[in-house]
């Protein structure tokens, strides 16, 4: 039989109280014997299985030196053959006479030696254990209280894949991955301009995660640099894992259902961005990156608008916003007409519904309700299951109950049919955040229709707009360039004019150069 676990003394557990937390003090130097370093590194990371400290000393010398690592962070053929083999080998055969310990040493090692491109000596403990955490290594020698720190970076990583929440017909099929060095270098070979800044921080105390800001130094506004840098560097906590907590802390209205950045997980919609002035965000760790501001607007732009002739890119974005507009206010509406006005449904129109309702036990709201959260509940299980099953499900599912329903006298065919043109409607909203949005304002709408009729419709549709006329992102008004108006950005707003008419870049985050098109008769 298994004994029960006794429970502490007052005694055991005031010992435990008094035993005083013996945390490091990272800002010690490093010493210059290389036990006490290599004792004290182990003492503070607590000698965990992953860490790798080889010792090892030049031949025919006294000289010890040991290399510092962790197992699956780095690139052990780099260090074997660039590291350890030229010190071991390498240096004695070459005959070349070793200066005593100390900074020549150091200088010694880091000229004629190493073969490594990326390099830097570090003085004290916390600079070791950041680079060390990150994937680089720590070569230290004997008598020396400084640390050569290589870059060994090698971890395995997810290959260079197609987007898989933002797919396209015509376009690119290259999409960010959790490596942030991948995601600067798809940036990168977009804008091969030396504007192009790249200014890198660590965010979270404890995960220190790498923040790549990108902007392009002659476009973007140095206001709007320096709004995002002050709103980056005001957040304190222990881990940030994923650049939606990046979105949360930066928004300017934290209670508002709308999006206030644009992620997208596509490089060529980064670099379409970043030519218009605004400035990208890029995490380490997750392959969806950040563009601010954003307007209402943008989030209903797909990269397929420029793609394609102007003509289809303009039917495409108005199909957006009637979707928008449908997957939003579609099901209260029938609400509305069927419960309260049907003298506003064509005669044989409102016949017909009133046949397919009779037997129907729910009122219209209730009805509704449940056909829209039995839409949700399916799309979020398309989601969560594996992505075989998911669509089984989706399409399967969604079937079978609607003819279930029907069948049963649950639900009128009408409103399945209203509930299927709703889901059609949100699929087609490019960003998956607004579409989010859109679901989660339908159910306050459907309220409203079934309290107050096309009046609760009405005053819903003006005060979702009262309150993005008062939103805004970075300080740039959400509904811009509607309100404030901005004539020159009309070209690109519901209408996508043709390439040649856009000499200018949207006035919406005030770049310093506004002409994108150099011709003999730009303004």
């Amino acid at each position: 039989m298994y004994r029960k676990n006794k429970r502490p003394t007052k005694t055991m557990a005031s010992q435990l109280k008094r035993r005083p937390q013996q945390t490091p003090d990272l800002s010690t130097p490093l010493y210059p014997r290389l036990e006490e370093n290599l004792t004290a590194i182990k003492q503070t990371l607590g000698n965990p299985q992953d860490l790798i400290v080889r010792t090892f000393s030049i031949d025919n010398t006294s000289l010890t030196c040991a290399v510092v690592c962790f197992d699956g962070l780095v690139d052990s053929d780099l260090i074997n053959d660039k590291v350890v083999k030229h010190i071991q080998l390498t240096l004695p055969a070459s005959g070349k006479k070793l200066p005593p310990p100390g900074e020549e040493m150091l200088t010694f090692l880091l000229r004629e030696v190493l073969s490594t491109i990326e390099v830097k000596l570090e003085s004290t403990f916390e600079a070791m254990y950041d680079r060390v955490l990150a994937g680089d290594t720590a070569l230290f020698v004997d008598g020396t209280a400084q640390t050569i720190v290589i870059d060994s970076r090698g971890w395995q990583t997810r290959t260079i894949d197609e987007p898989v929440s933002e797919g396209l017909v015509r376009g690119p099929r290259e999409g960010f991955t959790e490596n942030i060095r991948d995601n600067t270098m798809l940036v990168r070979r977009r804008v091969r301009d030396v504007q192009l800044r790249f200014d890198t921080m660590n965010v979270g105390r404890r995960s220190k995660t790498d923040l790549i800001i990108a902007y392009m130094q002659d476009i973007a506004n140095p206001a709007l640099v320096q709004e995002v840098k002050r709103r980056l560097a005001t957040i304190d906590v222990d881990e940030v894992e994923e650049s939606g907590f990046i979105e949360q802390w930066i928004e300017d209205d934290f209670l508002s259902p709308f999006p206030q950045c644009q992620v997208t997980e596509r490089p060529d919609k980064v670099a379409s961005a970043l030519f218009q002035g605004r400035v990208a965000i890029l995490l380490d760790g997750t392959p969806m990156g950040l563009i601010v501001p954003v307007t209402f607007s943008m989030l209903l732009h797909s990269p397929e608008d420029f793609y394609e002739r102007w003509i289809v890119g303009t039917l495409a974005r108005l199909l957006r916003y009637v979707a928008a507009f449908l997957a939003v206010f579609s099901p209260a509406l029938y609400v509305a007409l069927v419960t309260y006005h049907p003298g506003l449904i064509p005669s044989d129109l409102a016949f017909s519904i009133a046949a397919t309702r009779e037997g129907v036990p729910f009122p219209a709201f209730v009805e509704a309700l449940l056909m829209v959260a039995t839409m949700e509940l399916l799309q979020e299980a398309g989601l969560r299951l594996p992505k075989p099953i998911g669509q089984t499900v989706g399409i399967v599912g969604g079937l079978v109950i609607g003819e279930s329903a029907v069948s049963a006298g649950l639900v009128s065919p009408v409103m399945v049919i209203v509930v299927a043109l709703t889901a059609i409607a949100s699929f087609a909203i490019p960003a998956y955040n607004l579409a989010l949005t859109f679901r989660m304002i339908r159910f306050v709408v459907m309220f409203a229709a079934a309290i107050f009729g096309l009046y609760g419709v009405v005053l819903m549709f003006v005060a979702i707009f009262i309150h993005l006329a008062n939103l805004t992102s970075l300080g740039v008004p959400y509904l811009t360039p509607f309100a404030p108006q901005l004539l020159n950005d009309w070209k690109d707003l519901l209408l996508r004019a043709p390439v040649t008419f856009m000499r200018k870049r949207p006035e919406t985050g005030q770049p310093k150069d506004h002409i994108r098109m150099k011709t003999e008769d730009a303004p």
